[in-house]
């Protein structure tokens, strides 16, 4: 196992599994598959990638604890699992609607849960990416209250955003309800989380290159190109689908970051 560990691909495999969105991937995949007809797959797909990214974790980091969200990982799709095989009828039609629902409305509770235990569950990754002496200082501890609400709201939106799909419009494939609203703000939680701890950084240092709002918005910006050309080809909505695309366009052109700009990588003291 040592021997992996220390192999090019088990440190690349490692600093990987140290993010916090993988503790999310099970989750992130299981609402993209979701839906009539894909249940069973998406579970299945759901807990193998939990079962697999829980192994890699002690064979890259022997004696490490287990994380709160993996092991919710595990459990939360077991469970599912087992019930989508011996349920009945309805209760797999139910699940079909609103698993996705459920699972989000799980993560948002973990993610709040773990905030009021005063133990917000990123900071088990952050932990692993900065020195032991940084840990309880006041900016590492507020930065990680911070990412994890994002993350929070981030599921009561995809949540929020599947019901009105279910239970208002009867629509639980409507691509607007079900895949580009629960998308986007993953994509924009995911962005959150790679730009404020460098924002943090900056400013605890003075720094001159202070990352800005730009710097955050301009990859998600560039994202409204690839959204309109979505809803060109899937809705019938000419008119919005190029708007998007402009909006895009003119938006990625206006906010593209200063390339003198630094980013501060250094934990903040």
């Amino acid at each position: 196992m040592k021997a992996v560990a220390d192999s090019a691909v088990g440190k690349w495999l490692a600093g990987f599994l140290e993010q916090p969105v993988v503790g999310m991937a099970p989750w992130i995949v299981f609402a993209v598959l979701s839906g009539p007809g894909r249940f069973e797959v998406a579970v299945l797909i759901a807990l193998g990638i939990s079962v697999v990214f829980v192994v890699l974790g002690r064979v890259l980091h022997p004696g490490t604890s287990f994380k709160i969200l993996e092991v919710a990982d595990v459990v939360f799709f077991a469970i599912l699992a087992i019930i989508g095989a011996t349920a009945s009828d309805a209760t797999h039609e139910w699940l079909e609607t609103y698993a996705d629902e459920v699972a989000n409305v799980v993560l948002a509770l973990i993610a709040f849960g773990s905030m009021a235990a005063r133990v917000p569950f990123t900071v088990q990754y952050a932990r692993e990416q900065v020195d032991p002496q940084y840990w309880k200082t006041p900016a590492f501890v507020r930065t990680n209250y911070v990412i994890t609400a994002v993350w929070g709201l981030t599921f009561l939106v995809a949540a929020v955003s599947g019901g009105i799909g279910d239970l208002v419009l009867r629509e639980p494939d409507n691509i607007w309800t079900a895949w580009i609203f629960p998308v986007l703000a993953i994509i924009v939680a995911i962005r959150f989380t790679e730009w404020y701890p460098d924002y943090v950084r900056a400013k605890a240092r003075g720094s001159e290159h202070v990352p800005t709002a730009g710097g955050l918005i301009y990859p998600l910006v560039g994202l409204l190109i690839p959204l309109g050309v979505v809803v060109l080809i899937a809705e019938d909505a000419t008119w919005l689908g190029i708007a998007l695309i402009v909006v895009g366009l003119l938006g990625a052109r206006a906010l593209k970051p200063d390339s003198a700009e630094e980013e501060a990588k250094r934990p903040v003291e």
